[in-house]
């Protein structure tokens, strides 16, 4: 027995409503997503830390939870772990003519165009035809804006170039600080949204990933101010106990000590 079927075994005894895991039989698909989302975080953190032993388990991990889905929905009658492999095997050959294709395609290679042309054709065999199908609801908040972003760039609907987003983030700006003035708590949650949206779009357009620029600009920010921290504590004295004024001069030492 492989390691992948001795785990689907294992799933379906986890499972089983007379002598399985009482836990395990009480989930279902809305039960388990936290979970799943959880488990990909991890490996992501795994891969950050460049720990891959921790990588190995973290993977195993988020197999675990596509076997725990594909289980519950075996059990439904709806489709099972082979359906999910062969869905996904499917879909790869299917958007890789240029490794799997004719002769032809193989020779033309893949272009961004071929690549998005390709994703558009499954999407017109949707029941929703909208340029935004298909964009997850649950994925973060940045990564679902830039996701929209482009997939309203491919049917025109975009800023020419980066000048027209810088506009249009001076606008957002402009209307947030209307909206402060208001005392609008509503109006300011809008607009504040409406202003990060145009900031992503225009990391869209300068081609920056904005997950990843938000989570180095984090890490810098808890580097600079655990140093900062450091010194003070070193000093005697608490961050607490220094005016707004004491704590900006820390900072900007802090800033010169450890650089980036």
């Amino acid at each position: 027995m492989n390691n992948i079927n001795k785990l689907l075994e294992m799933m379906a005894s986890l499972r089983n409503p007379d002598d399985g895991c009482p836990w395990d039989v009480q989930q279902d698909f809305a039960s388990i997503a936290p979970y799943t989302v959880e488990e990909a975080y991890e490996v992501a953190d795994a891969i950050a830390r460049e720990d891959y032993t921790d990588l190995k388990k973290e993977l195993g991990d988020l197999l675990f939870q596509v076997v725990f889905h594909a289980r519950m929905a075996e059990e439904a009658g709806l489709f099972d772990f082979d359906d999910v492999a062969s869905t996904i095997s499917e879909k790869m050959i299917r958007r890789h003519p240029h490794v799997f294709g004719r002769p032809e395609q193989r020779a033309a290679g893949q272009t961004a165009e071929s690549w998005e042309d390709i994703k558009a054709g499954e999407r017109a065999e949707q029941s929703d035809q909208s340029a935004m199908a298909g964009v997850a609801r649950a994925l973060p908040a940045l990564k679902r804006a830039e996701k929209l972003g482009k997939r309203a760039s491919t049917v025109g609907f975009d800023w020419p170039d980066r000048h027209g987003v810088r506009e249009k983030i001076v606008e957002e700006l402009s209307e947030l600080e209307a909206a402060i003035g208001t005392r609008d708590v509503a109006a300011i949650n809008e607009e504040f949204g409406d202003l990060l949206f145009a900031l992503v779009n225009m990391s869209r357009h300068l081609e920056v990933d904005p997950e990843q620029a938000l989570s180095g600009a984090n890490a810098k920010f808890e580097r600079r101010f655990r140093n900062m921290e450091q010194a003070i504590t070193a000093s005697g004295k608490g961050l607490k106990e220094l005016s707004l004024e004491s704590l900006d001069q820390q900072w900007r030492a802090a800033k010169k000590r450890i650089g980036s």
